[in-house]
């Protein structure tokens, strides 16, 4: 099965098999994902597995061994199973095998939950470690929001965090990697404004926010609440001038620069004990504009 479409009353979603990627989402008749162009950006919604960002070199160590292990991991470029459990529900599941075990050896499973509501879509990661030894790992939520989804001007958006968060946010060199250094993110209380220009140097990233919902709000009230659950930090990317906006939800971040540790020593990483389950999830509702 290669897409799963899903309808919960005017809702619509179409969900790929390929990396269990949402690539459309629509509420009566509103396309709420951005529709994708190769040549600006080879994503609408990936799912980050088993790293969050970019390692060194593309790279990754563990217990002395070095891995290929790229930007946000394998799981966005692997076909999954498909489970049609309903008209407005799928489960997409990936194991470990000889592909995965080449660039991550560890016995893991994932899966990928979707739940159409008829003005929310829902997500859930699912973590199992199969393995007899302790498994490090990150993950992560990459939906491309079209922006404006609601008419107007990019200028005419803003995100709104249910608390107040710190507005020093890392630089990120040209290789992806975090450095100490901060910079400022145009935050004003809890309001942080969007313009084409914002992401000109790199993505805005809120490492252990305090915030478990923020709004992407546009003209006349119309908004896309992000809720999550078992996500510690959130990220904001685009490219200067493309119709999208990723609300990125993670467990994990890329590496600092300099580092040439073990996975087991990177930072942010989540450590699954042998049996262990984890559950990460994020819910995405829609509110139209007033009048």
């Amino acid at each position: 099965m290669e897409r799963i479409e899903l309808a919960a009353g005017a809702a619509r979603a179409t969900i790929d098999a390929r990396g269990a990627e949402a690539a459309r989402w629509s509420v009566a008749g509103t396309e709420l994902l951005w529709i994708k162009d190769p040549r600006v950006w080879d994503g609408v919604a990936p799912i980050l597995f088993p790293v969050v960002g970019w390692t060194a070199g593309g790279r990754a160590r563990v217990a002395g061994k070095t891995y290929p292990l790229g930007l946000h991991g394998f799981a966005r470029g692997m076909r999954f199973a498909a489970t049609r459990l309903g008209p407005s529900r799928a489960r997409f599941a990936l194991a470990a095998g000889e592909e995965t075990r080449a660039s991550y050896p560890f016995d893991f499973w994932l899966g990928v939950q979707y739940a159409l509501f008829p003005t929310a879509l829902a997500v859930g990661l699912t973590v199992k470690n199969r393995g007899d030894a302790p498994m490090p790992y990150a993950c992560g939520l990459h939906p491309g929001l079209r922006w404006p989804f609601a008419g107007g001007g990019q200028e005419d958006y803003a995100v709104e965090f249910a608390e107040e968060e710190d507005p020093r946010v890392p630089e990120i060199s040209a290789d992806g990697l975090f450095r100490a250094r901060r910079r400022a993110a145009p935050l004003e209380g809890r309001r942080l404004a969007l313009t084409p220009d914002a992401f000109a140097a790199e993505a805005l990233c809120f490492l252990n926010a305090r915030s478990r919902s923020l709004r992407f709000v546009g003209p006349r009230g119309a908004a896309l609440k992000v809720e999550t659950s078992n996500f510690n930090h959130v990220a904001l990317w685009s490219r200067p001038g493309a119709p999208f906006l990723c609300v990125e939800s993670w467990t994990g971040h890329g590496d600092p620069e300099g580092f040439r540790g073990d996975l087991y020593e990177k930072p942010s990483m989540r450590l699954l004990a042998p049996g262990a389950v984890a559950h990460h999830v994020a819910r995405y509702s829609f509110s139209p504009a007033r009048g």
